[in-house]
């Protein structure tokens, strides 16, 4: 494997000149330049990475973030504004699917016409014809104009085509599911098989689950820059944390602490991972275990207190609470009403993402509320795979029961 990268891209950008007025264009043609009718829209912005021949390189953003006009940059598409892009092999592209397609064509004129707009000779067409034509599983219609395909049989032709022509590099906007679940699954079979082959991959995707299943690193791209590239796993959870947090609108700094009634008050809540003691945590789920210590103060004359926690992510969904009385577990408290407890999540098996503890004092029986420190503590969950969800659960894997 050559150490060459496949795809260079240096300080890349893409500039448009916004009108507002449609007058403002002839006025700028009118003026040459000695006046400046336009303001610039930089869709993307100094962006620079490399990619080895079969790397696959995930990139996410939210809709207008510029995903698809870097795409477009690295398939020859667009000319970049500023730097440049050096691409070395064939490149295929799903980026709109069947749009190079001519409607008044036929479907095997168009399979023609789009494998040698990539660079196929006429034999090497000739030769891939029958799978081409076999993978669409349109071959009752491939003479038929595609302007008379339902969009099914559109998408399932474009797909066969640009993948069936052995490219190098592999570009895929938002492409890696088309058609019906059987063709699902063969479009997925086949990029994998590319994949495994050593074509290098571009995909674009909303699709964290497939990101993270797919593709060896991520390019978080937000307004035109790049915001992150790094492993797959530390850009999806960071990215996902930013999306799950737009849910709610107010802030979720630690609020300041309130006292819901007279008797006790919360003194200091620490959290601790890893001998690192902090108010905001990395935490590896499965591996990292997490001590919460909270100190209060309760008056002397009142029964020893309720310690409880809650656990959100956030959308402000709670995910877990504990209490001392709900676990049947006394709170030792000295003669001046100081106190001390810790709680330990041994292995906590939280998934990738940003959580919060919210700790509580509260009185024997957790019905009056002394004090609450809200999101006193951040936990940021890292993780290996790329399951979803929250929490791991506890499993095994058997084999089937004869019945």
């Amino acid at each position: 494997m050559s150490s060459e990268p496949v795809i260079r891209v240096e300080n890349l950008g893409k500039c448009y000149q916004i009108y507002d007025r449609p007058r403002d264009r002839l006025l700028q043609m009118l003026y040459r330049g000695r006046k400046q009718f336009f303001r610039d829209f930089w869709a993307l912005r100094d962006i620079s990475f490399n990619l080895a021949q079969g790397e696959t390189l995930g990139v996410v953003g939210r809709n207008g973030a510029g995903k698809s006009t870097l795409l477009q940059l690295i398939c020859g598409t667009l000319n970049p504004s500023t730097g440049c892009c050096a691409v070395r092999g064939r490149v295929s592209a799903l980026l709109e699917l069947g749009a190079g397609f001519n409607p008044e064509f036929t479907g095997r004129e168009n399979i023609y016409l789009s494998a040698l707009v990539v660079g196929m000779t006429r034999r090497e067409i000739d030769a891939r014809l029958e799978e081409i034509i076999d993978f669409s599983g349109i071959e009752t219609f491939i003479e038929q104009p595609v302007k008379t395909y339902s969009s099914g049989m559109y998408v399932r032709l474009a797909f066969a085509v640009a993948t069936c022509v052995d490219p190098d590099i592999l570009v895929i906007d938002e492409a890696l599911s088309v058609g019906d679940g059987n063709f699902s699954r063969k479009s997925f079979d086949r990029i994998m098989a590319l994949k495994n082959r050593g074509t290098t991959v571009l995909f674009c995707s909303h699709s964290l689950y497939q990101v993270d299943a797919f593709c060896d690193r991520a390019l978080w791209l937000d307004q035109g820059r790049a915001r992150m590239l790094d492993r797959v796993a530390r850009v999806t959870s960071a990215y996902q944390s930013e999306l799950d947090a737009e849910v709610v609108k107010k802030s979720h700094e630690a609020a300041p602490r309130q006292v819901f009634s007279s008797g006790g008050r919360l003194r200091r809540v620490t959290g601790e991972v890893d001998g690192l003691e902090a108010a905001s945590l990395t935490v590896r789920s499965l591996h990292s275990t997490l001590v919460v210590s909270v100190e209060f103060f309760i008056d002397p004359g009142l029964p020893a207190p309720t310690v409880a926690l809650g656990l959100c992510n956030d959308a402000e969904i709670t995910i877990a609470t504990v209490s001392s009385a709900n676990d049947g577990v006394r709170v030792e408290v000295d003669e001046q009403g100081n106190g001390l407890v810790q709680i330990r999540f041994p292995k906590l098996p939280l998934l990738k993402g940003r959580y919060y503890i919210t700790a509580f004092l509260a009185c024997e029986k957790a019905l009056h509320l002394y004090d609450m420190a809200k999101h006193c503590l951040v936990l940021d969950v890292v993780q290996e795979g790329f399951n979803q969800g929250v929490v791991e659960l506890p499993h095994e894997w058997g084999k089937g029961v004869e019945r």
